[in-house]
C-alpha cells in the first residue's frame, strides 16, 4: 500500500516569492538542553495508550520520547473486512503525524504501530521505510516493530517462535508471512481477535497469561513474541520469562531497545525483561 501524499511543507501552503525574500538567513541550530543524548520521535495511532505507557517506563537520562498521534477514524476491527479498512484509512494519516514530528528536530524516529510494518512482508516493511524516509529527509533513520522484533530474535539466536497478536486473522496472515521469511518458523499464532483499536489496550492480563503460559509455549519454541503495540506486556512479561526460561519478547519494549541502541545509548535497564538487561 501506497501512502496519500498531501501537500508535506511545513506551512501547509506554497511559498510565495515574498515568503522568500522576507525569510531570515538560516542559522546554524543549537543543541538544547533537553534531550542532550538523543531526542526520539514515536509515530502512534490516535486511539493507542500502551506506546506511551511503556516509553514512559524506560527513560535513560538525558534522552526524551515526543509523540505524534495519528488519526485513526476506522476503529472497528471485529472482521477481515474492517481490519483491511482500517490499514487502508491510515494511510492518510501516518505522513502527516511523521511530517509534524520532525519538526521537534528529533535525532531518530520510530513507528509505534507494528501491524502496518509487517504488511506485506520483507518487501512490505521495506517499502513503508521508503516512504516514511521520503517524508523525513536525510538524516533522520526509522524503527519499525518489524526491525525491532527480527533484531530482537536474533540477538538470542531464536529461530522455532510462537506469536501473540490481537488482530483479525487477516493480519495475522501478514505477520506470519514476514517472520517466516525473515527466515523463523512460527510454530504457534494466536490471534486475540479484538474488536476495537482501543480494545487492544483493555485486554485482561490474566487473559494474556493463560494464552502464553497454555497456548503458545513449549518445548518446540525457542522464543515467544507479541505485536500490535497497544497490547502493553511490559508488566507482565520480565516475570514470565523467568517463569518459563526462554525470551518472552513485547513488542513495545522491542521498539524501545532498538530505537536507543540505533542512537547509540547502550544503557541496560533491570526489571524490564532480558533484552534491555542482556544487550
Amino acid at each position: 500500500m501506497k501512502f496519500f501524499s498531501p501537500d508535506l511543507n511545513h506551512t501547509g501552503n506554497a511559498k510565495t516569492m515574498t515568503d522568500t525574500a522576507q525569510s531570515p538567513k538560516p542559522q546554524k541550530p543549537q543543541k538544547p538542553w533537553i534531550g542532550p543524548r538523543g531526542r526520539i520521535g514515536v509515530i502512534i495511532p490516535s486511539t493507542n495508550i500502551g506506546v506511551e505507557h511503556d516509553c514512559q517506563q524506560i527513560i535513560p537520562q538525558g534522552i526524551t520520547w515526543h509523540f505524534a498521534r495519528f488519526f485513526i477514524e476506522v476503529r472497528n476491527l471485529s472482521s477481515d473486512a474492517s481490519f483491511l479498512a482500517f490499514v487502508e484509512a491510515i494511510q492518510k494519516t501516518i505522513p502527516l503525524a511523521v511530517r509534524d514530528v520532525v519538526t521537534a528536530e528529533v535525532d531518530h524516529v520510530m513507528m509505534g504501530m507494528s501491524a502496518e510494518t509487517f504488511w506485506g512482508g520483507v518487501d512490505g516493511n521495506t517499502a513503508f521505510h521508503d516512504r516514511v524516509t521520503d517524508i523525513m529527509g536525510p538524516g533522520i533513520k526509522l524503527t519499525t516493530g518489524a526491525d525491532a522484533a527480527v533484531a530482537a530474535l536474533n540477538k538470542f539466536g531464536a529461530r522455532k517462535i510462537a506469536v501473540l497478536t490481537p488482530y483479525q486473522p487477516v493480519a495475522d496472515d501478514q505477520v506470519r508471512a514476514f517472520f517466516t521469511e525473515s527466515g523463523f518458523d512460527i510454530v504457534r499464532l494466536v490471534g486475540l481477535k479484538s474488536d476495537t483499536a482501543n480494545s487492544i489496550a483493555h485486554t485482561p492480563e490474566s487473559q494474556v497469561l493463560d494464552v502464553v503460559v497454555n497456548k503458545l509455549d513449549g518445548d518446540d519454541v525457542d522464543a515467544i513474541v507479541q505485536v500490535g503495540t497497544n497490547l502493553s506486556t511490559l508488566p507482565l512479561f520480565p516475570a514470565l520469562e523467568k517463569q518459563l526460561g526462554k525470551p518472552v519478547l513485547g513488542i513495545n519494549v522491542a521498539l524501545i531497545w532498538h530505537a536507543l541502541r540505533a542512537i547509540g545509548v547502550t544503557d541496560k535497564f533491570y526489571g524490564k525483561g532480558r533484552l534491555l538487561a542482556e544487550f
